[in-house]
């Protein structure tokens, strides 16, 4: 065991400070001019970084509702919802908007928290540095986990505001208090270096796939490389997962189901990363808001109380997905149990308002309130659900596969790729076998894009694509999903979130996206 004596390798701005105090790092109780080392320490960093994930300022909520809202999948269903949520449907965002830095509550918005991923992915691997040597791949499989999460962090950040603060575990605090904004290819580079040596270093199957395996960095490695345009490499790594998929135990579900059941998912061999909902909450942390957010008021067909109806696919995203298809009955909810003096009665969308006159009148997603475990039957709205959110599934990893096939000159393998996709939805349960969707033959980059749309829809994909494509007048435009809903759109402002004013105040170094 080493004393180590260090200060916090990060002080930046408003943000970092006040996440200090988030709950979910148990090493932000402990003074941190000295710590005591040993790896039972190392590992509680490591698991408070990883922690993060699963706060309502991740995808359960603050990110969840921005990637979702902003895509052309999802509309608002309730007018009087928060103002902060309108802001990124209608494309009339505020610097000041709270889902990105709330100044009151930073614990509860994603720019603060994904920051604090960086710093517990850096102090952990400081601490590696003086950890006393241990058995022969202990510490290279905490380092490969502490720069899989850091690279996650920095993929989203990137993507998300364009030139970010890169800091890493040898960022001192004076450099650290006025960073400037990193060149997007240059976090890019870190990026994808935090992805290979995680790589190296993750076990290739992970009996909790809330932790990252080797075909979780290799995944991430191929997204990020599609995202870059750097498609050669982009189709190798997806190669590889694809032809190591009986060594990472990975394949795809008989039944797309399963694959959101909150009890038959743990017994499935798609997921490649995800996170875990465990029914439990601690100070309104770690609970499954998208449940909340995508589900009806006043019905009783998952849970006492229903949702919040914030969320809802725009009535044409459902009326031409072809109803043979059966991930259609998987995604969408198109009609509710109602709980009349104890006799439960059937109700089309077109009356979901006679419910509660907040709800649309509309199909609402059934991803996050279907199959979200008996534990919601006993709480209010949904939150304490067990899901599993799919941040990566070897589905996905098969589109990657099949779009950096189209674009290099690999048609026939892209075709047989997507058509492994659309065999499973046409298999349905096992029970029937649908015509719909057909096998595809030359397939082109549309058609994986399409595909991924139905394929990944309501998981958080679709905006990032939209933006690496460069398709935003297209699906903003009047002849959208949303139609005239999204006329605000300026993708010379639109593609990049604003950098919080409060961080530009905190550091002159900063400076703020076009358009804001």
């Amino acid at each position: 065991m080493k004393t180590y004596k260090y200060l916090f390798l990060f002080i930046f701005g408003f943000s970092i400070i006040a996440c200090s105090d988030l709950e979910e790092d148990a090493r932000s109780q402990l003074e941190p001019d000295e710590r005591v080392l040993d790896l039972e320490t190392v590992e509680t960093t490591i698991a408070g970084g990883y922690s993060h994930l699963d706060a309502r300022a991740f995808m359960s909520r603050a990110l969840g509702l921005t990637l979702m809202l902003r895509s052309d999948m999802v509309d608002i269903g309730n007018p009087g919802t928060n103002a902060e949520r309108i802001e990124h449907d209608a494309f009339a965002l505020s610097t000041t908007n709270p889902l990105i830095l709330n100044v009151s509550n930073p614990e509860r918005s994603f720019w603060p928290r994904m920051y604090q991923m960086v710093r517990s992915a850096n102090e952990t691997l400081k601490e590696l540095e003086v950890l006393e040597d241990q058995e022969a791949g202990v510490k290279e499989e905490i380092a490969a986990r502490a720069r899989f999460l850091r690279g996650f962090a920095y993929y989203h950040l990137v993507r998300l505001f364009g030139d970010v603060p890169y800091l890493d575990d040898t960022t001192l605090v004076s450099e650290a208090s006025a960073a400037e904004r990193t060149p997007v290819d240059v976090v890019y580079e870190n990026i994808i270096a935090d992805f290979e040596a995680a790589k190296a270093g993750l076990p290739n199957t992970r009996d909790n796939r809330a932790l990252p395996g080797k075909s979780a960095a290799t995944a991430y490695l191929a997204s990020v490389y599609l995202t870059r345009g750097e498609y050669q490499l982009a189709y190798d790594e997806a190669k590889e997962v694809i032809d190591n998929a009986d060594l990472y135990d990975l394949a795809l579900d008989p039944d797309y189901r399963n694959i959101f059941h909150a009890i038959n998912t743990d017994n499935s061999k798609e997921p490649i990363f995800v996170i875990d909902f465990v029914a439990t909450n601690i100070g309104d942390e770690s609970r499954d808001y998208l449940a909340a957010f995508t589900g009806f008021f006043g019905q009783a067909t998952y849970y006492p109380s229903g949702g919040w109806s914030v969320m809802v696919p725009a009535q044409s995203v459902y009326d031409t997905w072809d109803d043979a298809d059966y991930r259609k009955s998987v995604c969408f909810d198109a009609e509710a149990i109602f709980n009349d003096m104890g006799n439960p009665m059937p109700i089309d969308f077109n009356n979901f308002s006679s419910l509660d006159g907040r709800n649309a009148n509309r199909p609402h997603i059934s991803k996050y309130t279907a199959m979200a475990g008996d534990a919601m039957q006993a709480n209010t709205s949904g939150r304490d659900s067990e899901s599993n959110y799919q941040l990566m599934r070897y589905a996905e990893v098969l589109l990657i596969a099949a779009e950096a096939a189209v674009e290099t000159g690999r048609t026939a393998e892209a075709d047989q790729y997507i058509n492994m996709i659309r065999a499973r939805a046409r298999g349905g349960d096992g029970t029937s076998t649908s015509a719909v969707p057909a096998d595809i033959s030359g397939a082109t980059v549309s058609d994986v894009l399409e595909e991924r749309r139905l394929e990944l829809a309501f998981e958080q994909k679709r905006w990032y694509d939209i933006v690496r494509r460069d398709m935003g007048d297209e699906v903003f435009g009047p002849n959208g999903f949303e139609g005239a809903g999204t006329a605000n759109f300026d993708k010379s402002r639109d593609y990049l979130l604003p950098i919080p004013p409060l961080e530009i105040s905190n550091n002159p170094n900063l400076s703020q996206n076009p358009g804001y």
